[in-house]
C-alpha cells in the first residue's frame, strides 16, 4: 500500500493531501517532491536551513545543509512547479544534533547522528509544524516503505526499500507509528539509478549531484579533529587487556567500540596480529584494546524502546536485529521489560558500540527500536 493511499484511509476519503516536501536540495527529495505533486497532491517544497554558516557544511560531494543546497533546491521546485520556502532551523538542529552528537561522545557513546536528525528535526519539529500549518503529510526522498500494521487499523510501520543498498529504515526506526501515519516515502518501490534517471528526464538539474556522506556538520569528515575543537585535548592512556600502556591519546571521544585503524600504538601485540578498541572509559581517559574475537558479544541491553510496527511486547519475541546503518542483520530474541529491551543473539556479532540503535525486524518490516547502553 502507498504512502498516500495510507493516508487517504486514514485522513478520509479526500481527493488530494496538502503534503509539505522536504527538499535538502538533492536528487532524491527532489524526485520525491516531484512524484507527490505528479499524483495529484497540493504539495509545498521547504528547505530546512539546518547550518548557524552554511558554507560551512559541504566541501565538494560531502555534506550537506548549504547555500547551494537551498539554491538547488529551489530550482528543483521551480522545476516542478510548486511553492517553495526556507525555514531556518539551526538553533534546533544544533541543540538537538550536534550537541547531542558531542555530548555523547564526551561520555564515551557513538551516536547516530542521521537517526537523531529524523527524530528530532524532519518528523517532530517540522511535522509538528507542518500539521500546525494545516498539511497532512510531510513527505521525504527517504528510500523505505510505509504499510498498515497488522491487526492495528490505523496504525503504520515500516519496511525496507526495494534498493537494499540504500534502506534507510534504520535510520528511520526511531519514529512513532503515529508520525509515520503522516509520513510519506514516494522512492520506497525505486532504485537510486531509477531515481538519477528519472530526475533527468525530468529536467532536474540535481540529477547528477553527488550524494552527501558522513556527518553532515562535518565538512571535510575529520571526526576526530571536530570533537577535539569541541571538547578540547585531555590526554590518556591506550592499555591492552591486561593493562599495559601500549599507547597514548588525546582523548577517549576520538575512538568508538571495535576501532582498529587511527590507534597509533606504540607497542604491537606479542603475537603481531591487529588489536581493536574493546572499551572507553572517559573519566580515567582510559582505551582498551585487544584482538578481534574479545569483541565477540551475544546479549545486548538497550533503552527507550519506541515500538511502531507492533504493539509492546508481553514476552518474547523472536525477530532479527540490525546493530548499526548497512550493517548485518542477526536472528535474536527480545525481552521488552519497559524502557529496557534485553537482546539475545543467535550469533556473535563485533564491535557493538552504546549510543547506536537496535532495529528489530519481523522480515522486511520493522517491529520497533531501541538505543544499546551495553553489551557483553
Amino acid at each position: 500500500m502507498t504512502a498516500s493511499l495510507l493516508l487517504l484511509r486514514i485522513l478520509g476519503p479526500m481527493t488530494t493531501l496538502r503534503v509539505l516536501a522536504a527538499m535538502s536540495g538533492g536528487v532524491d527529495s527532489a524526485v520525491a517532491a516531484a512524484r507527490a505533486a505528479e499524483a495529484g497532491h497540493d504539495v509545498t517544497g521547504v528547505h530546512l536551513a539546518l547550518s548557524r554558516n552554511p558554507s560551512s557544511y559541504r566541501t565538494g560531494a560531502r555534506g550537506c545543509c548549504t547555500l547551494e543546497d537551498a539554491r538547488d533546491a529551489r530550482r528543483a521546485a521551480d522545476v516542478i512547479g510548486i511553492p517553495f520556502y526556507v525555514w531556518d532551523m539551526a538553533d534546533r538542529f544544533h541543540a538537538d544534533v550536534v550537541e547531542n552528537f558531542v555530548g555523547e561522545y564526551a561520555v564515551g557513546r557513538t551516536p547516530n547522528p542521521c537517526l537523531r536528525c529524523n527524530e528530532k528535526i524532519k518528523f517532530a519539529a517540522v511535522l509538528d509544524r507542518a500539521v500546525a500549518l494545516g498539511f497532512d503529510a510531510v513527505c521525504t526522498g527517504h528510500y523505505a516503505g510505509l504499510e498498515p500494521v497488522p491487526d492495528a487499523a490505523g496504525l503504520t510501520r515500516l519496511v525496507r526499500s526495494v534498493d537494499a543498498t540504500k534502506d534507510q529504515s534504520y535510520v528511520l526506526a526511531v519514529l512513532t507509528s503515529e508520525q509515520l501515519s503522516r509520513a510519506m516515502f514516494p522512492l520506497a518501490g525505486s532504485t537510486k539509478d531509477r531515481v538519477r534517471k528519472e530526475a533527468a528526464e525530468r529536467g532536474l538539474g540535481v540529477a547528477a549531484k553527488p550524494d552527501s556522506h558522513d556527518v553532515c556538520f562535518i565538512a571535510d569528515g575529520d571526526t576526530r579533529r571536530f570533537l577535539q575543537g569541541q571538547l578540547g585535548s585531555a590526554p590518556g592512556d591506550i592499555v591492552d587487556a591486561e593493562g599495559t600502556v601500549v599507547g597514548s591519546h588525546e582523548g577517549t571521544f576520538g575512538f568508538t567500540i571495535g576501532q582498529r585503524k587511527g590507534l597509533h600504538l606504540d607497542r604491537p601485540a606479542p603475537d603481531g596480529r591487529p588489536r581493536f578498541v574493546l572499551s572507553i572509559e572517559p573519566v580515567s581517559r582510559t582505551v582498551t584494546v585487544g584482538p578481534a574475537e574479545a569483541l565477540d558479544v551475544l546479549e545486548i541491553e538497550a533503552s527507550q524502546p519506541v515500538w511502531s510496527g507492533c504493539q509492546p511486547p508481553r514476552g518474547p519475541v523472536h525477530c532479527q536485529v540490525q546493530l548499526r546503518a548497512h550493517g548485518e542483520v542477526f536472528p535474536a530474541v527480545c525481552r521488552a521489560d519497559g524502557h529496557t529491551v534485553r537482546i539475545s543473539l543467535g550469533q556473535p556479532a563485533r564491535g557493538i558500540a552504546p549510543g547506536q540503535a537496535a532495529v528489530f525486524y519481523d522480515g522486511d518490516a520493522v517491529l520497533g527500536s531501541a538505543t544499546i547502553q551495553s553489551a557483553g
